[in-house]
């Protein structure tokens, strides 16, 4: 196990370290001014990823190194322009015997076989045979089924980790579940079936290894339309089998998994049209967008911020974040200390 993570940077600033990290990227650059070149290079490990700069004696690392690959680093930890970095002294491949890859790629902090126990429960309480069968065709499959409990939910956004296309749905069938009650012009087995396969594409559309990123199939298709060819794929086999899937399910469905991503300009080859495609399509985002806030808020507070700061600027939501919660918790504790 490393004994230095990324996100422990701001209790070693200014300090010495080595540690073992992911190589993601690197690259030559001109000094300003004085000549010469750098190497600029972003490291990773299971916590998250920062910048590193090498400014000397760097031919052997141009030579020996590669992106993806894993190193050890030696190095400072600095804080420039409000972000930890570590300025490089030295560095070189790591052997696969100094590796454990658990460091290295992030995972879900809850129990996979809980999550996918519970996921299955709510299946088996659908009124609808056709669709618990639709579902369970996808939870069953021998290539599916073990991808999607393993899979991360995207390269970077939100629940990039391992287990997390799973934890993803999983939270959200539950927030499905807890709102359809409000609105009764939904049908709950269908609202559930679209949240569980909303995103069935992303074990397809996803790559995760030494490090999370787009296969060739998600690069040029995408998880929506991969998504769509899998229900198609399944409902042929159902069909085939002898049990007959209703056509008039099969355009429900598919018309949430085209039509989550909510505006054309998301991604979505239709504007969601029904009332299961629209609640799923703004508790998906819902979703999505509160653990990429929860991801700003544990950022923020690694690199030391204090509680009344904004976190950076969010592009996936064009905004910076800010924790009440934590504002108002230390606001508490100062009056209960007397310092305010």
């Amino acid at each position: 196990m490393k004994d230095f993570y990324i996100s422990d940077a701001a209790r070693f600033e200014n300090q010495a370290v080595m540690s073992y990290f992911l190589l993601v990227s690197f690259s030559l650059r001109d000094r300003k001014g004085s000549g010469g070149q750098y190497l600029a290079l972003t490291l990773a490990d299971k916590t998250g990823q920062f910048d590193a700069r090498m400014w000397e004696d760097f031919a052997e690392v141009v030579e020996h190194c590669s992106e993806g690959c894993y190193v050890k680093v030696q190095g400072q930890i600095s804080k420039y322009n409000g972000k930890y970095q570590i300025t490089v002294s030295k560095m070189r491949s790591a052997a696969d015997s100094e590796i454990d890859t658990a460091d290295f790629v992030p995972t879900t902090k809850f129990d996979v076989a809980e999550m996918s126990a519970e996921l299955r429960g709510y299946v088996a309480a659908f009124k609808s045979e056709p669709l618990r069968r639709l579902v369970l065709a996808f939870l069953d499959d021998p290539e599916i089924g073990p991808a999607f409990v393993v899979a991360p939910a995207a390269k970077r956004l939100h629940h990039a980790w391992i287990g997390g296309l799973l934890e993803h749905v999983l939270h959200l069938v539950r927030i499905c579940l807890a709102t359809a009650p409000f609105y009764p012009e939904v049908d709950p087995d269908l609202l559930v079936t679209g949240a569980i396969l909303h995103d069935m594409g992303k074990v397809r559309e996803l790559s995760w290894r030494s490090s999370f990123d787009y296969t060739l199939e998600g690069q040029l298709i995408g998880h929506i339309s991969i998504a769509q060819g899998m229900l198609h794929e399944k409902i042929a086999l159902l069909n085939a089998s002898g049990e007959k899937f209703p056509d008039t399910l099969r355009v429900l469905v598919e018309h949430m998994i085209l039509a989550h991503h909510g505006k054309l300009e998301f991604g979505s080859p239709k504007l969601p049209m029904t009332p299961e495609a629209m609640l799923l399509s703004a508790l998906d985002d819902l979703e999505a967008k509160f653990q990429a806030l929860r991801n700003e808020f544990a950022a923020a507070k690694a690199e030391g911020r204090a509680p009344g700061a904004v976190t950076d600027w969010v592009r996936s939501m064009e905004r910076p974040l800010f924790n009440s919660q934590a504002w108002l918790e230390d606001k508490k504790k100062q009056t209960v200390d007397g310092t305010e």
